[in-house]
Order: structure tokens, then sequence, then C-alpha cells
């Protein structure tokens, strides 16, 4: 499929947006519709915010809009979903208990969540001159692989990090392994799409390859899209700040390793993925993008419709697979247990 946007992107007017908002949380479970769609149960849990259409299959023809009653994010026109994998300390006998997530920053009292950016240049450059192009009704990405076990197997991945946060506004040093201390205000995972699109393709077999970074490095080197994928997105990136404060005072191995595990027994940390599905009403999303609207500064006067915590809060989904997956379990749920590395390593 062509966009009209190809042609005219060159024409278009440099612009100044660097948004950043908070989505409370939506649903926790196992479901996955961009990789595993239709399974219910998936193989393991999530934690999803956006939209109230999220269901197990979110067919790419869907109306997510029109079908969506609420959003739980701070943007009430973004009915897009956004997901990640879920968190969860390992005790010394080996059961498993979920760290929740904490409200961002200024979103203290939000419901858990994530925190979503859409950058047009690296979010350390003020200026924000590049001109992109918002994604397409239908359009979904992947980011990450779920069986990355070693730094060699994560490196392709350069932009999925962890901040041991020292204090609630640390934001270095950044690691691609699960910090091997205890952190005094949490964990942030940062995750960071790639930025240039090839214009015909809303969705690819493995949700990555319609996508690419650009020629030279990557989104922050403001190299220029390859020929193979020549339009250039805004970057998506999801923070995540779990709370393991409640664990710091709990036994933790005696080598001083790191006893936090993913949701599908990633406990290197090198297997960080996240999910995004575009579900953005109308053209708002552009229109955000085409204004100097930095952080929420000015957004409103873009035409951008917001809504307060307390709103976005009470956006949430019933949950479609009844289980427990909170108490003190002696598995994971799906039946996975912590793996350190591939087998044959």
């Amino acid at each position: 499929m062509q966009w009209t946007t190809l042609f005219t992107l060159a024409l278009a007017a440099p612009s100044s947006a660097l948004v950043r908002f908070h989505c409370s949380q939506l649903v926790t479970e196992r479901l996955d519709p961009l990789v595993q769609p239709g399974e219910v149960p998936s193989t393991h849990v999530h934690q999803i915010v956006g939209g109230n259409a999220f269901n197990a299959t979110m067919d790419p023809k869907m109306d997510m809009p029109g079908e969506s009653t609420c959003t739980s994010c701070q943007f009430s026109d973004d009915f897009s979903n956004y997901w990640t994998a879920v968190l969860y300390f390992r005790a010394q006998n080996g059961s498993y208990k979920r760290v929740p997530q904490l409200g961002n920053n200024q979103f203290r009292t939000a419901n858990g969540g994530l925190t979503v950016y859409y950058m047009q240049d690296a979010i350390y450059d003020q200026q924000q001159l590049s001109k992109v192009t918002a994604f397409q009704p239908g359009f979904r990405m992947f980011i990450g692989d779920v069986n990355a076990r070693s730094l060699e197997e994560a490196a392709r991945f350069r932009q999925l990090t962890y901040t041991c946060l020292d204090t609630f506004v640390t934001r270095s040093p950044e690691t691609i392994a699960f910090p091997n201390r205890k952190c005094k205000e949490g964990i942030m995972t940062s995750l960071r799409f790639p930025t240039c699109w090839d214009g015909k393709n809303l969705d690819s077999p493995n949700h990555m390859d319609h996508m690419s970074y650009p020629e030279t490095g990557t989104f922050e080197s403001g190299g220029p899209c390859p020929a193979t994928h020549p339009v250039r997105t805004a970057q998506v990136m999801f923070e995540v700040v779990w709370d393991t404060k409640p664990f710091n005072d709990l036994e933790w191995p005696a080598d001083g390793s790191n006893p936090f595990v993913w949701s599908f027994g990633d406990a290197t940390g090198y297997a960080n993925h996240a999910d995004y599905v575009f579900g953005w009403k109308d053209d708002s999303l552009q229109q955000i993008l085409d204004y100097p609207c930095h952080f929420m500064t000015n957004c409103s006067e873009s035409g951008a419709k917001m809504q307060s915590v307390e709103a976005m809060n009470k956006c949430t989904q019933q949950v479609m697979v009844e289980e427990d997956i909170d108490s003190w379990l002696p598995a994971l749920p799906g039946g996975y247990q912590a793996e350190y590395a591939h087998p044959s390593m």
C-alpha cells in the first residue's frame, strides 16, 4: 500500500514536536494479539495500556478508535495499544512474585502503566527539526528478541535498556542486562523502536522487517533512512518504572546476582521487548507531530484533546484470562522457570 505522504514529505515544513505522555494500566494478563493472535491464553503475562478495544486477535482492519469507549492514555484521541512483558521477583525458595509498575515522574498518581514518547530527533536535541510521518491505521510493530540470553544476541537491539533508579529521576547509566545491585527507587526499562518505514507494509511476518534503523548508527545518530525504508517516522519509546523497592529487604542471591526475571523466564534481561499497535483517531497524531509541542507544553494548541490522570485511571478492562498472576507462585504463569542462559551456552 502506497501513501501520499511518501511524495509530500519533502515539501512539508519542519516542526518541533517531542511528545511525552503517560498511559495508566488497562489490563495485565496473558494475551499477545501481535505475536500470538487468537491464543487465549498466550504463553506469558503482559501489561497493556491504551484503548479498551484491546482483544486477543486485534484484526488489522478493526477500527480501534471506533470500537473503544475509553483510553488509559493522556491524549484522549490515542486508542493505540502499547505493551511489554511483566517483571517478577524470584525468591531463594524458587517462588515468584509480580513486580508492580509505578506512574512515572509527574504521573505518580497514575495506576501503573508506562510513559510514551513520540520523538522527531534525539531526546536531548531540543530543536526537534526533522519532519516525520505519523503511522497509518493497521500499523503495528515489535522490537526485541524473546529468546536472547546473551549480550551478543541482544546487540542488534541497541536501544532496549535498564536504568537502576538511585533517585526517581535518575536516567543514567543505561545497561542492556538487568542491574546487578539493589536499586533504591526501582528499575526503569526504556524501549526504543526503529524510525525508518518501508512506506508500503503496515506489518511484516516478524513484525520488524517493515521497519529499520537509519543507515548509520541508531535514531540518535541522525543518519539517513536506507533506500529500502525511506520514510522517516517518529521514534516511539516506552519508559516503564518497576517498583522493585519492596523486594530490596528480601533475601537476594548470595553471589549478588539479579533476582528479577521476565514473565517468560528470562533472568538475564537481554530479552527485553515491546509491542505497538497504532490506533490514533483520524490524523490527530500527525497534527501533534506538526506542531511545536514539547512534552505536554503547547500540545493543546494543536487541537489535541487531553484527559486527567483520574480519567486515565478509570479506563480499565476485565481480564479474559482468569488466573492468579499476583500471589507467590511456584512457577511463572504459563509454567516458565527462570533461565539464565541457553542450555548450550
